[in-house]
Parts: C-alpha cells; structure tokens; sequence
C-alpha cells in the first residue's frame, strides 16, 4: 500500500538532514495519513479513506466529502474516490431532474 492520501494526491517527500557541520543525509517525510470514514449525504452511505489530517480538515470546510470530491480535480483523486465522485454527481443529476 502506497503512502498516498487517496483525495489530495500527497505523497512522500524527501530531503536532507543538515547538521550544524553542513553533513547531509537523506530523510523522507511521511504524509499524516489517517483512515477515516465519510458519510455521503447524497448517497446516504458512508465510505472509508485513507486521508491526511490536512485533507479532513479540508473535507470539513467545504461541508462534506460530496462538494470537496466535486471541487477537486480528477487527475488528484484515487480510483476508488473517482467512481464515488462520478456517482454523486449521477445522483445529483436524477435528483435535479425529478425536481423538474
């Protein structure tokens, strides 16, 4: 399983210890990652990522996971949140066209 967070794309970085005589060793630097369950309301169904702490407290300010998955870009997301992202907005159009 990678180190990726499944809804912003981040993933490990690397870069270098520097020490007070200018040594250098590599270090990497692990994304925050935590497994956390969202609830659709437009589902009405909960779904389990594997998210950054920085991504819930994203997820949170744009009210859910269904406008966070509809603000972000496809080429960010995992194929597991792509097809959830693709639902919700199917869901929406029904729901747009029965109100109709």
């Amino acid at each position: 399983m990678t180190r990726r967070c499944e809804l912003s794309g981040k993933t490990v970085l690397y870069g270098n210890n520097v020490s007070h005589a200018n040594n250098k060793s590599t270090k990497r630097f692990l994304p925050n990652l935590q497994s956390v369950s969202f609830l659709s309301d437009v589902l009405q169904s909960s779904f389990q990522f594997r998210v950054t702490a920085s991504c819930i407290r994203s997820v949170e300010a744009n009210n859910g996971i269904d406008e966070y998955l509809l603000k972000t870009k496809d080429n960010v997301l995992s194929k597991k949140a792509l097809s959830l992202k693709k639902a919700i907005a199917k869901r929406l159009l029904t729901l747009a066209s029965d109100s109709k």
